[in-house]
Order: C-alpha cells, then sequence, then structure tokens
C-alpha cells in the first residue's frame, strides 16, 4: 500500500509542478503578447488637411474689361492689364472695379539730395525771373506822365498887368 501510495504521490507531484510551470509560462507568453499588442496599438500621428476651394490665388491678365465681366471666380480676383498700368478687381457679386497703377521708384539719398537741389533752383529761377519783370514794369512807364518837382506848373506869368 504504501508502495501505491508513492506511485500515486509522485507523478501527481510532477504533474502538478509541470502543470504550474505550464501555466507561468502561458502568463509570460499572454504578458509577451500585451507588449506586442501595446507597441503595435501606439496611435500614430493624425494629419489631416481640409481643402474647401481652390487655393490657388494666382494672378490673372485681361486683355479688356469685358474679358473680365466673362471669367468665373470663386473668390475676390485681381486681373491686371498686360503692362501692368490697369488693375481690375472683381468680386463675387460679379461687381468689378478698376485701378490705375503707377510705379514707385525708390530713391536713395543721392536721388532725394538732387530732387531738394532741383526744386531749390526752380524756386530761384522764379525769384529772378519775377524781379526782373518788376524791374522791366518801372522802366516801361512813360517819362511824360512823371512830374518834374524841380518845374512849376503854375500858368500866372510874371509881368504886371496894365
Amino acid at each position: 500500500m504504501y508502495n501505491n501510495y508513492q506511485r500515486n504521490y509522485t507523478p501527481n507531484y510532477f504533474n502538478q509542478q509541470n502543470m504550474y510551470d505550464q501555466i507561468d509560462g502561458q502568463i509570460n507568453q499572454l504578458q509577451q503578447m500585451k507588449e506586442q499588442i501595446k507597441n503595435n496599438n501606439q496611435q500614430p500621428a493624425i494629419n489631416q488637411t481640409f481643402q474647401l476651394a481652390p487655393n490657388t490665388h494666382t494672378m490673372r491678365y485681361a486683355d479688356t474689361i469685358d474679358d473680365v465681366s466673362k471669367e468665373t471666380i470663386y473668390y475676390d480676383t485681381p486681373f491686371f492689364s498686360k503692362d501692368m498700368s490697369i488693375l481690375w478687381v472683381k468680386t463675387l457679386k460679379g461687381d468689378i472695379r478698376t485701378y490705375e497703377l503707377n510705379e514707385i521708384v525708390a530713391k536713395d539719398d543721392k536721388d532725394i539730395l538732387i530732387a531738394s537741389l532741383q526744386m531749390q533752383i526752380e524756386e530761384l529761377r522764379k525769384e529772378v525771373e519775377d524781379s526782373a519783370k518788376s524791374n522791366n514794369t518801372n522802366d516801361d512807364e512813360p517819362t511824360s506822365s512823371k512830374k518834374s518837382t524841380n518845374v512849376s506848373n503854375d500858368k500866372s506869368s510874371t509881368k504886371k498887368s496894365k
């Protein structure tokens, strides 16, 4: 009987130990699977772009205002003439505004100095011309209208009347 008990106990003990080892192995496998799932399920960066309307705000050219009125637009759009002298702005309502363009040339210090000296020269020329005109008008007056202060204009005679 003792023999029988030992025979039955020993295999059961080894079976239980094997079972515990298998359970520990399965737990380790589950933990490894859990780690893999965590690593694989990381949220990727979400990049979304929304394009609601055409975003090509390019410069458009037109020859006449009629060409501008025929164009279909999706936003307020500028149209330029080929020589860049006229700007038409067409709104979504269909209104067209016209502008005349002039180039503004940037001036450096030398250009500014030259311009101010030219203005001073013009002012001096005007002053010289004005003073010359005022001198010429005084010289052109007839001498007969001037009265001499030394000569008496009295018509009475110096002779005694009888």
